[in-house]
């Protein structure tokens, strides 16, 4: 079967676009970075693509917010065309900013297409700062979700300061009862989190550091699995090396981040 194509958008104040397309390349996809105005300029680009990532960074320098320039851009220009893409058999995936632009667009949580409402936010953290740490987090199990099929937890990085995931009570039953919350900030031990720093390191609701659409297509998540594919990123890697090295243990070259990259293409082989 042919390996199947990822665009990943690129544009003014993305810098998480390259990593991202060696983290699809290393899965085994074809991955292609797209500027924001070439797309526009050919959107047909998107009838040959099975997966369309929006990446990690600051685009427009999050200067109206994170993530609502680059949104409105493509509200203005790409709407039509990604309705499409989404009805097909495809997948979307937003880190990060990524997230942050996916809210602003409307196309997650979406609970009714054609999507379009902003119905959950990513507000300034709860510290008030830039956090860029290390955090633990559980898969949650129910959830639909392509990205975290067979993935119980999680020991990746994040970068940001607007990763405050809120919504009212209404919209944050509906994520619940219909099994939307992809991942939750929990701490070391797999305890959960109940928004104490450093663990939930931005105070979301719940916990929640992902969520996806109700097909499971499409999901956007705060943490960068791109910065956490191989055994040496992780901030622990030293400690664990010399455990495994006493005890015998082949010491891994990759590590959890690459999981949600090779569970996207492997979607497309079954």
């Amino acid at each position: 079967m042919a390996k199947p194509r990822t665009l990943v958008l690129t544009g003014y104040g993305i810098n998480c676009d390259d990593e991202t397309r060696y983290a699809f390349e290393k899965a085994g996809s074809v991955a292609e970075i797209v500027h924001i105005n070439d797309l526009i300029e050919d959107p047909s680009r998107l009838d040959n693509t099975e997966i369309f990532m929006f990446p990690g960074g600051f685009s427009y320098g999050d200067d109206t917010g994170s993530g609502k320039a680059l949104a409105n851009r493509i509200k203005n220009n790409l709407s039509e065309e990604l309705q499409r893409f989404v009805e097909r058999d495809t997948l979307m995936l937003g880190i990060c900013n990524g997230f942050q632009v996916m809210t602003n667009i409307g196309v997650i949580p979406a609970f009714d297409q054609p999507f379009g409402k902003i119905e959950v936010a990513l507000e300034h953290n709860a510290s008030s700062r830039y956090q860029c740490r290390w955090v633990d987090l559980k898969i949650e199990k129910d959830s639909p979700s392509v990205f975290t099929r067979g993935l119980e937890s999680m020991h990746i990085p994040v970068a940001h300061g607007e990763g405050n995931f809120v919504a009212d009570e209404k919209t944050l039953s509906r994520l619940e009862e219909n099994s939307m919350v992809t991942m939750r900030y929990v701490k070391p031990d797999g305890s959960a989190a109940e928004g104490d720093f450093p663990f939930n390191p931005n105070g979301a609701m719940n916990d929640i550091a992902a969520i996806c659409d109700k097909s499971g297509r499409i999901m956007g998540m705060m943490p960068h699995p791109e910065r956490g594919m191989f055994f040496s990123q992780r901030d622990d890697w030293t400690a664990i090396k010399e455990e495994y090295s006493r005890a015998g243990k082949e010491i891994p070259e990759e590590s959890d981040g690459i999981r949600i990259f090779n569970n996207a293409v492997e979607y497309f082989s079954n």
